[in-house]
């Protein structure tokens, strides 16, 4: 058997993490067995389902690395195939027309809470042949009223439901829209879905859809429910522990790999292993060795996987994602150093590509001011000698290198019989606006000679307005 697995989101909003550990494990699965993933959007709550959220969902996935084999499908493109199926089981008496009005509905199941019983339909048109005219009605399942419905889950083991906790699903509603749980039956079986990974908030859903697809005719998939991943509180995992959405942390800065690193560890686990490749994730990833319990989110350990990668992934992969945060700026890139040059000296000094973006403008545009407490410690009048010495020399330097700046920097300080700390606090925040950047050599050497000598005279303008204010 050829696996198949899918991910079937509803465009309700943005990808959020649960969601991406869940089209994770099931595309790896997939990848893992040789087999094929499917994306499914699944948007029959026309109400609150929004193209904006289909979007957010695409572009979550494709910045994840998460290509799908087939897709992307969208529910609401197959309404027909849902009808006629619901008219089949209709015409073979495994579904009935139910006129029962919310009203009475909701009556019934507060008189079965007050008799502490589980609320539920109880069946009222399931025989009955008295259909009134032109009266609006559901469609309903007529699920067995006998017997037990048996899961065994990759994740939980043997999970056994007796079906007289059923009651009749409604797979019609009274507009003629079929339901959430009938389309993803018809989905599951028409795409070839041997095997369905999901959270464990649709385990109620899945003796209902097993019923269903008996009633079809269809063969049954494995099923593997995941556990929810709460915040590091212990509670359920939402806004207040901060990014929730996959393409909020792409905004923060972090590399996919990271993020998928993250998650992948998030309720599955190879011996002591921290590090995954993406390939050793297809190689190791089994479903059953995914545990039962929920796990937490550590924002800490997230950032320490994007360091590792930040320094370990080519500079060119690295430099593609860091390009697209320089854009959100509007920097243009075209007059400053390759990135994998900024790259190589700042990828040990942040978290973030985020922050790196952030530190590393100086070397791309002109900064319109100096940080404040650097500006007020280091440009004094005290510095002006040394400025403009240490330029003198920075501009004698014939061959532009590391070691030839930090030569002319030594030069400056025994020509001035002073220590480096006079000569290159004053430098470093005349060439990059703050008190904080890697060694200077190496720094310098990413800026063109007549870029620092013009910065150079910028900071000494700087302290004759000092002296003159």
């Amino acid at each position: 058997m050829s696996v198949v697995t899918r991910f079937a989101p509803s465009p309700t909003g943005y990808l959020h993490v649960g969601g991406a550990r869940t089209a994770l494990y099931s595309w790896l699965y997939a990848k893992s067995q040789g087999g094929e993933f499917v994306l499914r959007i699944e948007d029959t709550d026309l109400e609150r389902s929004t193209d904006d959220a289909k979007q957010a969902i695409l572009d979550g996935m494709q910045w994840l690395g998460l290509t799908w084999d087939k897709g992307p499908y969208y529910q609401t493109e197959r309404f027909d195939r849902y009808r006629t199926l619901i008219q089949q089981l209709l015409d073979e008496g495994k579904a009935y027309k139910c006129f029962m009005s919310p009203e009475e509905l909701d009556a019934i199941r507060e008189k079965q809470k007050e008799n502490g019983e589980k609320p539920r339909y109880p069946g009222t048109w399931r025989d009955r042949t008295d259909h009134p005219e032109g009266e609006p009605f559901v469609v309903r399942f007529k699920n067995p009223q006998e017997g037990t419905v048996v899961i065994n889950d990759h994740i939980r083991g043997k999970i056994e439901i007796s079906n007289a906790e059923l009651d009749d699903l409604i797979i019609q509603r009274s507009d003629g829209s079929p339901t959430y749980n009938f389309c993803v039956v018809v989905d599951d079986w028409d795409m070839g879905i041997t095997h369905v990974v999901r959270g464990e908030d649709h385990i109620n859903n899945t003796p209902r859809q097993i019923n269903i697809l008996k009633a079809l005719g269809a063969p049954v998939p494995e099923y593997a429910h995941v556990s929810m991943i709460l915040g590091d509180d212990g509670k359920k995992l939402s806004k207040r522990h901060g990014a929730v959405s996959v393409m909020q942390y792409r905004d923060d800065g972090f590399l996919p790999q990271a993020v998928l690193n993250y998650l992948v560890r998030l309720g599955w686990a190879h011996g002591d292993q921290e590090i995954f490749s993406v390939d050793e994730m297809i190689e190791y990833f089994d479903l059953d060795a995914i545990g039962q319990s929920a796990s937490a989110f550590n924002t800490e350990k997230l950032i320490w996987l994007n360091q590792h990668y930040m320094k370990t992934l080519p500079a060119s992969e690295v430099a593609s994602r860091l390009k697209w945060h320089f854009d959100q700026m509007n920097i243009d890139l075209s007059a400053g150093p390759a990135l994998e040059s900024v790259i190589a000296i700042q990828a040990d000094r942040v978290k973030t590509l985020k922050e790196m973006a952030e530190i590393s403008c100086y070397f791309y545009e002109d900064f319109e001011a100096f940080d404040a407490n650097a500006a007020k410690k280091h440009l004094r009048p005290v510095a002006k000698e040394a400025l403009k010495t240490v330029k003198e020399m920075l501009l004698a330097v014939e061959e532009w290198n590391p070691e030839n700046i930090a030569a002319a920097i030594n030069k400056a300080a025994e020509t001035l019989g002073v220590g480096m700390g006079k000569i290159g606090m004053p430098l470093r925040v005349a060439a990059t606006g703050s008190g904080n950047s890697p060694s200077l050599d190496i720094t310098l050497n990413l800026l063109s000679k007549q870029k620092i000598a013009d910065r150079i005279d910028n900071a000494l303008t700087f302290i004759a307005n000092r002296e003159n204010s």
